[in-house]
């Protein structure tokens, strides 16, 4: 019996956001805790984002926004997950996103919105505890 495959993440940073110091810790964190990260870089377009979930088999898309574009490019990554039958994919979303946003979001299908001072551990538990991985 095979031993299952690490979890796969794909982080992004959609829009025209020039910071991606968090998502770069991101990063190394989710790698520390034993997860393989595909990280995309700047300025990514959701259907630039969904086609690597796509390519690289991800069991989890992190978005990220310090920008506040996350009110269209968030659901839009959605939108476009639904269209390609990636139903199973997490999508978890984090930066400077208010609540009443955030709540919008959910609705949308984003699974969770982890804001400013969100400790790693709760972000990697949720990933850990909530990402279906497929072998």
């Amino acid at each position: 019996m095979g031993r299952a495959r690490k979890i796969r993440i794909v982080l992004a940073k959609p829009g025209l956001d020039g910071h991606d110091r968090g998502a770069k810790l991101l990063a190394r964190i989710f790698m520390e805790a034993g997860m393989e990260v595909i990280y995309t870089g700047l300025r990514q377009t959701p259907e630039m984002i969904v086609e690597t979930a796509l390519q690289e088999d991800a069991d989890v898309v992190g978005l990220s926004s310090l920008s506040g574009v996350h009110n269209y490019f968030f659901p839009r990554v959605m939108e476009l997950l639904r269209e390609k039958s990636m139903n199973d994919v997490l999508v978890v979303g984090g930066g400077i996103i208010p609540d009443e946003d955030a709540a919008e979001l959910k609705k949308s299908g984003i699974a969770e919105i982890f804001g400013p001072g969100t400790s790693t551990e709760e972000i990697v538990k949720f990933i850990q505890v909530h990402a279906r991985q497929r072998s």
